[in-house]
């Protein structure tokens, strides 16, 4: 957690050659790659990961994203994504990412929305499972 109390996971990854297009830039669809890189970091650094979730009988299929591209990222450099928690009363879990260059230049930013769906039917619960209440508690994100 921050100064602000946002919880925030961030991950450093070095751009590879199959990454990037004929001009050498990684080529858009990638971004969601390095998101999803961000979301395991998240994951790692927090304790509540796709593992956790399986575990208690669930799945977070993505529903939504986001990217605006500002500036190029080129093969051979590090990228450094960063991971925000976006807290909601909602059964949804909802990520923020700044993607930046070697020069703290911002290259990418973006949004990724996942609900809850319960693995013995795939049904989206509507509630939030007791498995990530537990974990809202324990971050202090929600009072008991």
């Amino acid at each position: 957690m921050n100064e602000k109390g946002e919880l925030i996971a961030q991950y450093k990854v070095r751009i590879r050659f199959s990454e990037t297009d004929a001009l050498g830039i990684v080529w858009h669809g990638n971004y969601l790659k390095y998101f999803e890189d961000g979301r395991e970091a998240f994951g790692r650094k927090f304790n509540i990961s796709y593992l956790n979730a399986k575990e208690n009988g669930y799945a977070t299929p993505i529903v939504k994203t986001v990217t605006e591209h500002k500036l190029p990222l080129k093969y051979g450099e590090i990228a450094t994504v960063k991971t925000y928690y976006v807290n909601t009363a909602s059964a949804k879990l909802i990520f923020r990412y700044i993607i930046t260059n070697e020069t703290d230049e911002i290259v990418c930013t973006g949004e990724t929305v996942q609900v809850f769906t319960n693995l013995k039917d795939n049904t989206m619960s509507l509630i939030l499972p007791e498995f990530f209440k537990a974990w809202k508690i324990q971050q202090n994100l929600l009072d008991a």
